[in-house]
Order: structure tokens, then sequence, then C-alpha cells
């Protein structure tokens, strides 16, 4: 998997987790109750960890684990750090269009 500055939060399930329970995603895919297409594409990155997928994680590695909103916020960490590597984009001030 690429590494970004902060990684895709999904990688610690691939790259600690799943090898920490001995588990297989189709193994955990079941235990979470999620098609193991679905756990897949997030465990590679290729799709965010849901709302819905956050609170099955928190729910599945116990009350000790990540929170829902800490899978939530790292996520939504992820996507910032993503969208600033495009560039900023071409917006108006809205002080700008007020003043006239």
């Amino acid at each position: 998997m690429r590494m970004y500055n902060p990684p895709h939060p999904a990688e610690v399930i691939k790259e600690d987790i799943l090898p920490e329970l001995g588990l297989s995603v189709t193994a955990a895919a079941k235990q979470l109750g999620v098609s193991r297409v679905a756990l897949s594409r997030v465990v590679n990155g290729k799709a965010a960890i849901s709302a819905d997928m956050a609170l099955r994680l928190h729910l599945w590695l116990g009350e000790n684990s990540p929170s829902a909103e800490s899978w939530l916020h790292q996520q939504a960490d992820y996507d910032l750090w993503l969208a600033s590597q495009k560039g900023l984009p071409d917006v108006q001030p809205a002080l700008s269009i007020l003043s006239h």
C-alpha cells in the first residue's frame, strides 16, 4: 500500500489488527457483518471508513479500542490531506462577494 501522511486509517486494520487476531478479510468481514468486498475495499484504501463501519469496528474490537469518532477523525484527516495534495481549489471568498 502506498504510504500517506497521515496513512489511510484502515492501514492499521490490514497491517496490525488482522494479523494480530489471525483473521483473513473474509473472516473479519463475517464478524463485522459486512461483505468481504466491502471490507477489502476499506482495508486496501479503496474506500473510506463510513460512520457505519466506524461503529462496527469499535463494537468488534471492544470497549478499549478506538472509538467510532476516532476512526472518523482519522478518515477525515486522511481525506483532507489527500485533498490538500491537489492544491487549493479556486474559490472566491464570501467577503468579496458580499462587499459588492
